[in-house]
């Protein structure tokens, strides 16, 4: 007999069947359906809803079809509509009718709500983990390019001086706040549906806390209706996955600017580019346009499926189905993605020279201002005067800092102007040694910070 019971006479529609089944996509939660199996059949146990002999028999058996997939040896069949149905139809091989007890109290809709809960909390360590390596490499940057000095951009205009290490660290931060919001996407999973049946609760004595702490749930669902329905999980972590995508695009889109022919700031090693079929002189940077075009396709399983979630009316309804491509394939995607980047930022070569001579003198006009400032005048008034000094040096065709001082004292005519150490970009990074900023040793402090982040759980 199938899973429908004697409701349905006729075989169903061959093409129906096919667009009904999920089996192709949730084969990923084999041992997290084995496992929360053998949970379940545990209390079916303790509260004499199975015997001995027959939690025995249950428990063998799962363990030897766990065995199977461990081995990539687990046959699946044409019949097989979904991971539960292939391992409970292996099952009934093994041991026989008594497999058709594991299923008592038990609904598909809370089976499958836990072991996708399940397959996230055992699979985003992974995630996190492949993040704290590549905010280990940028730590690592950051500290062998503490020297380097470079031009910030704001609007993708010069703004001021920064230290290379600086900019490095700028994309640690991020991905900082990607692996905090992964960990309460974590707490979000931690929570167990099993036992609200298909939607008002199992009608067996069984004991869910148990349950929670035998498979290493924090809490158990309060209410049966939310718990089979509930997929804010998935929602939480597709944005969360499509928010560390934006932030490794953005990433991606600066080196692709950096590394072209107009900044020449960075070199692509030959292992992470690639080259043209016509023109032979290009050196192109696919890895990372790979990242930035990925992102959009990430972007697309969020707006999917919250589109899909704001259209459901009841409890559990078959849409729900479409969660768990959307995950993996998010997944699959950051993971591709990640490690490739990390070695990628390892062979980085960092043009220091080309990076220098693109500080323009334009860019100290803030701490030219910052000097009157600390001459008594008030910043709006300071602005206003650089301002008249970086129009006249703009008309005449030079920098401020060719501005003879009988012109600086035109314009700030009450004031006898040092300017001699202004114009230094190490002088210019010195002045913001605040937490946060970039003088050496702000970025040492901030590199010591983020050491401390890497070795957090």
């Amino acid at each position: 007999m199938g899973l429908w019971g004697g409701r349905f006479q006729g075989r169903s529609d061959r093409d129906a069947w096919l667009l009904n089944a999920s089996i192709g996509v949730d084969q990923r939660l084999a041992k997290q359906d084995i496992k929360g199996s053998i949970a379940w059949a545990e209390q079916l146990s303790q509260h004499g809803i199975l015997s001995p002999a027959e939690h025995e028999q249950i428990q063998n058996g799962l363990n030897q079809i766990l065995d199977e997939f461990n081995a990539h040896q687990f046959e699946f069949q044409a019949g097989d509509e979904d991971i539960h149905t292939a391992v409970e139809r292996r099952l009934y091989e093994i041991i026989g009718a008594t497999a058709g007890k594991l299923h008592t109290g038990r609904s598909r809709n809370d089976q499958v709500a836990t072991d996708f809960r399940l397959w996230m909390l055992d699979n985003l360590p992974d995630l996190v983990s492949a993040i704290r390596d590549l905010q280990t490499r940028l730590v690592e940057r950051a500290e062998g390019d503490l020297g380097v000095v470079m031009p910030s951009y704001t609007h993708l205009q010069r703004a001021q001086p920064v230290l290379t290490s600086h900019w490095w660290l700028s994309f640690f931060w991020p991905l900082e706040r990607d692996i905090l919001r992964l960990k309460q996407t974590m707490d979000l999973c931690g929570v167990l549906p099993l036992g609200s049946g298909a939607v008002a609760g199992t009608s067996m004595t069984v004991d869910r806390e148990a349950m929670a702490q035998a498979l290493g749930f924090d809490s158990i669902s309060q209410n049966s209706m939310d718990a089979v329905s509930d997929r804010d999980f998935v929602a939480q972590f597709l944005f969360n996955a499509s928010l560390c995508a934006v932030h490794l695009s953005k990433f991606a889109e600066q080196i692709i600017l950096f590394s072209s022919s107009e900044f020449g700031f960075i070199t692509l090693d030959d292992a992470f580019a690639t080259g043209s079929s016509l023109m032979p002189q290009k050196k192109n940077p696919d890895v990372f346009e790979l990242t930035r075009g990925k992102t959009g396709s990430l972007l697309g399983l969020l707006t999917g499926f919250m589109a899909t979630l704001k259209g459901l009316p009841s409890t559990y309804d078959k849409d729900l189905q479409e969660d768990k491509q959307a995950v993996f394939q998010a997944f699959d995607t950051l993971m591709a993605i990640i490690p490739v980047f990390s070695g990628a930022i390892v062979t980085l070569r960092i043009n220091a020279d080309k990076m220098a001579a693109a500080i323009d003198p334009s860019m100290f006009a803030t701490d030219v201002a910052d000097v009157l400032v600390r001459a008594g005048i008030p910043f709006r008034e300071a602005h206003g005067m650089v301002g008249e000094a970086v129009k006249l040096a703009d008309e005449t065709g030079r920098g401020i800092h060719q501005l003879s001082t009988k012109e600086w004292d035109a314009i700030i005519p009450t004031l006898n102007l040092d300017l001699s150490n202004v114009f230094s970009p190490q002088e210019s990074i010195k002045l913001h040694s605040m937490v946060g900023g970039t003088a050496p040793q702000a970025v040492s402090v901030q590199i010591n910070t983020a050491r401390r982040c890497l070795n957090a759980k």
